[in-house]
């Protein structure tokens, strides 16, 4: 049976790596572009506009 070469982990550097994985994932996050809020608000006047069109249409 062979074993490990390294028997000690040093907990201390898991939680270094752990605390630049966060801090990197954070920093990328806020970095992203926000989605504008008119482009749904765009998409619900518009199917609302086509909706009375094609009403306006059949009742003409």
């Amino acid at each position: 049976m062979q074993r490990m070469s390294d028997q000690h982990i040093d907990p201390a550097g898991n939680t270094q790596q752990f605390r630049a994985f966060a801090q990197r994932s954070e920093n990328e996050s806020a970095a992203a572009p926000k989605r504008s809020a008119a482009l749904p608000i765009i998409a619900v006047v518009l199917a609302i506009a086509i909706v009375g069109v094609v009403a306006y249409l059949l009742l003409v």
